[in-house]
């Protein structure tokens, strides 16, 4: 499936959802699929799912918000998630993401104002010995660095979303 520009209709919505009713315990990739397709996961389609699964809307939200990687809104074209956990803490990513937050203008799950690039804190990068790292864009496109300075990131960012 394609990233959708607008919100589909409840119909369409269904669509996605029934697509994957055939599976075991088909929740999560019903939650995968919507974001697949839309880019997120919208509040209209929580109560769908809930009464396709016969479940209430409070699991529903519940497993959604459980799991960080699903987003209630859509996400700018480049993700960048900095390493919170202690390793990389201990080697200057709180500095990190200080200047990250600064340069971009936003605050943790932000969205820049040109819808350029979302910054998403992460805990554990696996690259402990290169502390502090830095993510792009997920699994699949993704991009991972480790030992980013304030520099390096500025760098990273006029490259993405220059």
């Amino acid at each position: 499936m394609t990233l959708i520009d607008s919100l589909p209709s409840d119909a369409a919505l269904c669509a996605i959802i029934d697509s994957q009713m055939h599976l075991e315990g088909p929740l999560l990739p019903i939650l995968h699929a919507l974001q697949a397709a839309i880019g997120h996961v919208p509040e209209a389609a929580l109560p769908l799912i809930a009464q396709r699964l016969n479940i209430t809307r409070a699991e529903v939200h519940g497993v959604m918000t459980f799991y960080h990687d699903f987003r209630e809104t859509p996400a700018g074209r480049h993700v960048v998630k900095i390493c919170r956990a202690e390793a990389c803490k201990a080697m200057g990513a709180d500095q990190l993401a200080d200047h990250a937050r600064a340069r971009l203008g936003v605050d943790w799950h932000g969205t820049t104002a040109d819808g350029a690039v979302t910054l998403e804190p992460i805990y554990c990068l696996g690259l402990c010995a290169c502390a502090p790292a830095v993510m792009v864009d997920g699994q699949g496109q993704n991009r991972l660095m480790g030992r980013v300075s304030p520099a390096a990131f500025d760098a990273l960012l006029a490259e993405v979303a220059g």
